[in-house]
């Protein structure tokens, strides 16, 4: 059985970007894979998918609802969770198999090169694989020194990334940023919409837009001249994938 774990958390996304992600799990896995949600709010989610609370973590108030949250999936034991299993943020759109992501190096921590600091080893968050129980320092340091680790990490995936000397980063083709990388460079993101290459297996929409937003073509933006540049085309494919 695969093991394909999400967090919900707050209101921002809904019960529904978790039953799209069960539904998009289904179609992009051969072999029986299931879906477990760690969330705050079991309501609306499909009954298919297996909840379970978030853990608690020791950190600062303004931070428990940030990424670093993610850090609770590092610890030993996590619910009934074991082996190798691949996390995916919300905030994506699955596109191609899932499979080979289990395959690729057992037993190692995946993730994606960061976009934006291509060839400084930093890994981006957005869709890992890990196995559990392997790297329990990463939260359990946390625990420990919180202080200490926040002072030197902005970010906690930067964090992960310094902290683990094995990591190895998936197939540059098999994840994309929406953004960083599919989005045509302006001023063609005024004429063109995004092309979804065929090798692409995620897809993330960090930031904005959401991936709802960016099928009707929106890009909500709270200054006005950032309209000058911050344009996206109406990207149907999204609707045949999320």
């Amino acid at each position: 059985m695969q093991t394909v774990i999400c967090m919900k958390w707050g209101t921002r996304y809904g019960p529904e970007f978790v039953n799209r992600m069960w539904a998009a799990v289904q179609r992009n896995t051969a072999r029986p894979t299931r879906l477990v949600c760690l969330t705050d709010d079991v309501t609306g989610i499909d009954a298919a998918v297996h909840c379970h609370p978030i853990p608690d973590i020791n950190l600062p108030l303004d931070l428990i609802n940030t990424p670093w949250r993610k850090l609770t999936l590092w610890q030993a034991p996590l619910a009934d969770l074991s082996g190798d299993v691949l996390f995916l943020d919300l905030d994506l759109v699955i596109t191609g198999s899932l499979d080979e992501m289990f395959d690729f190096e057992p037993g190692r921590y995946c993730v994606i090169e960061n976009w934006t600091q291509m060839g400084q080893g930093n890994g981006n968050t957005s869709a890992f694989r890990f196995p559990v129980g392997k790297y329990t320092h990463i939260f359990n340091d946390l625990q420990d020194n919180p202080n200490d680790i926040l002072s030197r990490y902005r970010i906690e995936q930067l964090y992960i990334s310094r902290e683990i000397d094995d990591m190895v980063f998936w197939p540059t083709l098999w994840c994309a940023s929406f953004k960083h990388t599919l989005l045509p460079r302006w001023p063609m993101n005024f004429v063109k919409a995004p092309d979804l290459p065929a090798e692409t297996r995620i897809v993330a929409f960090t930031g904005k837009p959401d991936q709802d937003e960016a099928l009707r073509g929106e890009w909500p933006v709270k200054a006005a001249w950032k309209k000058l540049y911050k344009h996206v085309r109406p990207t149907p494919w999204i609707a045949e994938h999320w």
